[in-house]
């Protein structure tokens, strides 16, 4: 169902994450009769994020963009324009043009916020796209040799196993407005995205993951289909889980929605030599800690492994179209 047919009583949807996967699961979900937010992480220290960052101490816009775009109702061309990258020229070189226009939007506007809140208006953006914070955020892991390793784009690269995410500063305070939202939901995403470096950072903020103990929305879990090189080496879906609960101190969701489908094994082998494989589904052990499995087969497959955006999306609404019924 088309968005043009939303109506102000719409239930209210609250998706928290960044990278790929949101976007992807994004381009369906916005397409539902559903209000959606979506709290981003501001972590990046990476490629032309992290230039900006550095250079302009700015909130790396590459999540937001990569949200935004997804979100746009325009034409593919402008879609393509926003997330083009420069391949060559002084200064400009690795840079996508949907940076430097929020770069430009956050200078124009006086603040990040508001020029990401201008930017959506200009790119008929169906939703609200949030930082989960205004504040820079830099993430560290302490691995399991107790080392520690700082940088969101030095973390996977580490070759040794995370024991343990955290933030500087410690403190951070979350947007007043993605707390707002969440007190508002009427369903919470977490996923799909990377675990360490796009999940967990939103959920550290302080405030964060306390609203969403509280919060009476039902509240779902997007697993990744594919374990991450120096992330997730070997992670089961309930390994997913319980880092999750080891770093927040509660079992946050009622629902988490994995693939089941088969993997190519031409797909498969292509993924291994990068050191990923598909994340195993050990359904008796998620069902024991109380969490309810909605599994299909949920994949595409084009150049990389993707969500099926249109038939996650479709179970998303089932969730919230039927937990909105019980609340009538």
């Amino acid at each position: 169902m088309s968005t043009d047919l939303k109506l102000p009583n719409n239930p209210k949807i609250v998706v928290i994450g960044g990278g790929t996967g949101l976007s992807v699961m994004l381009r369906g979900l916005k397409n539902k009769p559903l209000d959606i937010t979506a709290i981003v992480t501001v972590g990046d220290d990476g490629g032309s994020s992290g230039i900006l960052r550095a250079e302009l101490g700015m909130l790396p816009p590459g999540d937001i963009r990569n949200v935004l775009t997804s979100m746009a109702d325009v034409e593919p061309l402008l879609a393509l324009m926003l997330q083009y990258r420069f391949p060559e020229g002084t200064g400009l070189a690795g840079h996508s043009l949907g940076n430097l226009i929020l770069a430009a939007m956050k200078d124009i506007t006086g603040d990040f916020v508001t020029g990401i809140r201008e930017m959506s208006r200009v790119f008929a953006v169906r939703g609200n796209v949030l930082p989960v914070s205004s504040q820079l955020i830099t993430l560290k892991a302490e691995m399991e040799d107790g080392s520690i390793v700082e940088g969101e784009s030095k973390i996977p690269q580490s070759g040794r196993r995370i024991d343990r995410l955290f933030i500087e500063p410690a403190n951070v305070k979350p947007l007043p407005e993605a707390i707002q939202a969440i007190r508002e939901a009427d369903a919470i995403l977490c996923g799909p995205g990377s675990l360490y470096t796009s999940i967990l950072p939103n959920l550290l903020v302080k405030g964060i993951a306390e609203e969403l103990v509280k919060s009476n929305a039902v509240k779902m879990f997007i697993c990744n289909v594919m374990t991450q090189p120096g992330e997730t080496d070997d992670y089961s879906v309930s390994d997913h889980l319980e880092a999750i609960h080891k770093h927040v101190g509660h079992q946050l969701f009622d629902y988490v929605i994995v693939n089941d489908g088969e993997i190519p094994p031409q797909v498969q082998s292509k993924y291994a030599e990068k050191g990923s494989k598909a994340v195993h589904l050990d359904l008796e052990e998620v069902t024991r800690r109380g969490y309810q499995v909605i599994a299909d087969t949920l994949v595409l497959f084009r150049t990389y492994l993707r969500h099926d955006a249109e038939k996650l999306s479709d179970h998303i609404y089932q969730i919230v179209d039927n937990w909105m019924s019980r609340k009538r």
